[in-house]
């Protein structure tokens, strides 16, 4: 029986937010062939591609979830196939491509050194997984102003801002240990506790400012922006964090949800 068009734009409709996920899967699968293939050959170049491919798949990470409110089409199957595709793109991904780079380099010369660069970025791996999974069973439970935790696409784009700043793969054990102090660190944060502010926030002159000295400062520093900007948001957010257990309470502290209803943090 033939579908009336009406039914098949419907169809079509609700497919869309998945085609979005679908594109930003391809984006970190095409990051992970090209650091494979890249590994041995070391060429800036393509660590800083298969970098700039991550941040891509960021974009379409968060513009399915915008498609899919935009047309109305959430759906469990959407959100199903948006955390494996978040576990690929900023766990696996990010993972892999920070290992060819920090370590592929070293080679037979430094083996124990390339076997704990193995294991740094399994940490990020492992602890993007984790950041998913207690997302997963939080929503509705926390304050959606803020994420517990440093958001998985965060922490991807973080050690990946690194390569596209400085493609030159690491070829000392002191950029090597660099390399796994990042890894383990992004890794903690995501598996943190500490509150990350998130997009829902209320557009203030702050903000606004804010965003206008980054827009200037992007412009002067070009790829080596993103490492300050990390570095900001990183500094700025645990020194929040600090001034709330510390009673201060000029930023507004998220809304903790508990048996007994709601208080503040």
């Amino acid at each position: 029986m033939n579908r009336p068009p009406s039914a098949r734009l419907a169809r079509a409709k609700f497919a869309l937010p998945s085609f979005v996920t679908l594109l930003s899967i391809a984006c970190g699968f095409g990051s992970i062939v090209i650091t494979v293939d890249n590994a041995q050959v070391g060429a800036p170049g393509d660590f800083r591609l298969a970098a700039i491919l991550l941040v891509l798949a960021g974009v379409f990470d968060a513009l399915d979830g915008f498609v899919a409110r935009a047309t109305n089409t959430q759906s469990d199957f959407g959100v199903q196939l948006d955390s494996i595709a978040d576990v690929m793109n900023f766990g696996c991904a990010p993972g892999l491509l920070l290992y060819c780079y920090g370590f592929s380099q070293l080679g037979a010369a430094h083996p124990t050194i390339v076997r704990m660069g193995g294991l740094a970025c399994f940490i990020f791996v492992a602890c993007g997984a984790l950041r998913l999974a207690r997302f997963n069973i939080s929503v509705g439970r926390t304050d959606p102003r803020y994420f517990v935790g440093m958001p998985i696409t965060a922490g991807a784009a973080c050690v990946a801002a690194v390569v596209v700043a400085w493609p030159d793969p690491v070829r000392s054990t002191a950029g090597a240990f660099a390399v796994m102090a990042l890894m383990v660190a992004v890794g903690t944060l995501m598996v943190s506790t500490v509150r990350f502010p998130s997009s829902k926030q209320k557009l203030t002159k702050g903000i606004v400012v804010v965003l206008a000295v980054a827009v200037l400062l992007l412009i002067m520093l070009q790829t080596r922006f993103f490492v300050l900007f990390f570095l900001l948001y990183i500094s700025a957010t645990l020194l929040l964090n600090l001034a709330w257990l510390n009673g201060w309470r000029g930023v507004a502290p998220p809304i903790v949800y508990t048996d007994e209803g709601e208080e503040k943090l």
